[in-house]
């Protein structure tokens, strides 16, 4: 409620340093009452529809952020939406993934999850990815790598008929493979009652508006530090995604520590899934009235970056199992992201 306040009275304005940290701290305090409020609501829904509420709740405010970065203009906001949502994915199938793995070995030996349902969200991630980020690198009807109006909103609803159908699968069709194997003595406890559940709702939405206005204040500060290290505006692109995705991550990390890698990768994997399935459709909706192009295409080396991820994301989860050599291999291959976007 704090944090709340602080993006009411700071919106609009320049504050400065000494306002600024504060803002930083607040935004850190809103990411755990996050992360604490979606896991209430998760445990009283249950699985998987727990992880759908996280996934919906940091998309949006993913999407509200790109789209008031992209209104008040700056450097670069031509690729803010194609640079933040490829971070999303690269951060949460490389680096949430590589550290539930990690974690979820160190544990037990060997990482377990259902294979049949990690798999079906890979394949659905790496689908979409290619369709909305590599594609318009290789069309032809618009020039450089951007969709022409109607490449767009075909991929737009395609996006949303993979997102829908995901879920329909998700929580429907075949919810058991998206639940944990084994469950570990939190989920013995009691569910929270309904009017806790409500309370945790309202507090959620309220933290999430607080970490969209408090990112938007720290937004300047931090292409500011982009440029003073000599680092592309693309850049700017990651730190939003790993400011966004600090709750997804928080929530996944804890239940990897419980033995429940499977609801870690339903966080992760549909993390990336809600970035690219609903954010790209939001952005080409927004596009309408926002000024300027619309760069999606992916670079070359992003593009070989994206195909590695596939690949190592398709050995790694058939099995159903791993070890701490694939937590380390995703780790090693978000490292390199992360580097070569400083580094390009």
């Amino acid at each position: 409620m704090l944090a709340a306040l602080l993006t009411a009275v700071t919106w609009g304005s320049k504050p400065g340093t000494i306002v600024l940290v504060i803002a930083a701290a607040f935004l850190a305090t809103a990411v755990l009452a996050a992360v604490h409020h979606a896991e209430v609501v998760a445990h009283r829904v249950g699985e998987p529809f727990g992880s759908l509420v996280l996934a919906v709740a940091v998309t949006v405010i993913e999407v509200a952020l790109i789209v008031t970065l992209m209104v008040s203009g700056g450097n670069d906001v031509d690729t803010l939406a194609r640079d933040t949502v490829f971070a999303a994915v690269m951060i949460t199938t490389n680096g949430i993934v590589g550290i539930c793995l990690l974690l979820g070995a160190l544990h037990r030996g060997t990482a377990s999850f259902n294979a049949e349902g990690t798999a079906t969200a890979l394949a659905t991630v790496c689908t979409l990815a290619v369709l909305c980020l590599v594609l318009p690198t290789f069309t032809e009807s618009a020039p450089g790598p951007e969709f022409s109006s109607a490449q767009l909103a075909f991929a737009a609803v395609a996006s949303l008929t993979l997102y829908g159908l995901f879920v329909v699968v998700q929580t429907v069709r075949h919810r058991d493979y998206f639940l944990p194997e084994s469950a570990g003595p939190e989920d013995h406890a009691d569910p929270p009652g309904d009017r806790e559940a409500l309370t945790s709702v309202a507090l959620l939405v309220l933290a999430l508006v607080a970490v969209v206005g408090l990112a938007k204040l720290e937004s300047s500060p931090i292409e500011d530090a982009v440029a003073a290290i000599g680092a592309p505006q693309s850049a700017v692109g990651v730190v939003i995604a790993l400011l966004v995705l600090l709750p997804e991550t928080l929530a996944a990390v804890r239940n990897a520590r419980r033995n429940r890698v499977q609801t870690s990768f339903n966080l992760a994997l549909g993390s990336a899934m809600a970035s690219i399935g609903l954010t790209i459709p939001a952005i080409a909706v927004a596009s309408i009235w926002l000024e300027g192009p619309l760069v999606l295409g992916l670079g070359s080396t992003q593009i070989v970056l994206l195909v590695i991820t596939a690949i190592l994301g398709a050995l790694t989860v058939l099995p159903g199992r791993a070890t701490l050599q694939e937590g380390g291999v995703h780790l090693v291959l978000f490292a390199a992201f992360v580097f070569l976007a400083v580094n390009p």
